[in-house]
């Protein structure tokens, strides 16, 4: 994402444009060969198929109340809203990629089959980052309810997320995804910078973004410590500690999503921009740099995701997380 005079980002620029009041913020993720993409009213997901190689177009209406009613655009009721919103969007963009893929080499996988997996998923997620943490820090630290134990909390579940995502990246099937997010991230740097959506203005956008999940990851671990420090203040036993960690979910989620909000609009200020640089740097663990035909998906997406919009113009196109 870049303007005249932008800063160097990742492995293209970034933009520093000051996103206007109002603006709204376009987002999405990586799917299995494609990309999703979010606009105002709905989103779309575009795969690329691995025989033919045709780019197909899923689109989607936002009816929901959790993307229209104005209560869920409120500050620090946004946050939940956004993360419902990712595990609504994600979850069936990714069902309908792994779909669509399968389906182009004959292979027929079932919902029952994908709830399955998802599943498992969640279970195996839940124990490794939730619990290992949890157990690292009591054989550590015998107070649970002190501020070491929840340094070490956080610690250990820092080391298994980086390890885990560095580990995934090394297969593959995970760096194809990884350059999807990529060539996510590029379109949209590239329409907030207010370039023309195709690979040629595309390809030199930076493969970071300060909205990026990933950063927002980082700065969970960081607002849980802050919170769950100040939890142990009051000395919780090991079952006020597993309450306190479930319970405080939404609480860091929102605390992080208006963080980097506040980050994303103010990153023209010196402050804003130093403490956006590790949440930058976090997303190098999850993009790669695409090649021409990922590009093509990401903008396949993002000009279904906004159609009949108004054509934003390079003042009306800043991003507002």
């Amino acid at each position: 994402m870049a303007v005249a005079g932008g800063l160097q980002g990742g492995s293209g620029r970034l933009a520093t444009n000051t996103p206007p009041p109002g603006g709204f913020s376009y987002g999405g993720q990586a799917v299995l060969e494609g990309v999703m993409m979010r606009g105002r009213h709905r989103y779309a997901v575009a795969v690329r198929l691995p025989q033919s190689g045709e780019i197909v177009v899923h689109r989607g209406e936002l009816r929901s109340p959790l993307y229209r009613h104005p209560f869920w655009r409120l500050p620090f009721v946004r946050g939940l809203a956004m993360v419902a919103e990712q595990l609504h969007l994600g979850m069936r963009s990714l069902i309908w990629a792994t779909r669509v893929n399968a389906g182009a080499q004959d292979v027929e996988i079932g919902a029952r089959e994908i709830g399955i997996s998802l599943a498992v998923a969640v279970v195996l997620s839940v124990g490794i980052f939730f619990g290992l943490p949890l157990l690292g820090a009591g054989l550590a630290v015998h107070r649970s309810g002190s501020f070491g134990f929840v340094l070490v909390e956080a610690l250990v579940r820092i080391c298994l997320v980086v390890g885990y995502l560095l580990l995934m990246g090394l297969l593959p099937d995970v760096r194809r995804l990884f350059q999807y997010h990529g060539a996510e991230h590029k379109a949209i740097n590239a329409l907030e910078a207010g370039w023309p959506l195709d690979p040629e203005h595309v390809r030199p956008a930076s493969t970071l973004h300060p909205r990026c999940g990933t950063g927002f990851l980082l700065v969970v671990l960081v607002a849980s410590l802050l919170v769950f420090s100040l939890i142990a203040v009051l000395n919780p036993n090991w079952v006020g500690v597993v309450v306190s960690r479930l319970v405080g979910i939404p609480v860091v989620a929102t605390l992080a999503y208006e963080a980097i909000r506040w980050l994303a609009r103010h990153r023209r200020r010196r402050v804003a921009w130093a403490l956006l640089q590790p949440v930058l740097a976090t997303q190098r663990l999850t993009t790669r740099e695409p090649d021409e035909g990922m590009l093509e998906v990401a903008i396949a997406a993002l000009e279904a995701a906004r159609e009949d919009e108004p054509v934003l113009t390079l003042e009306a196109a800043g991003a507002t997380a």
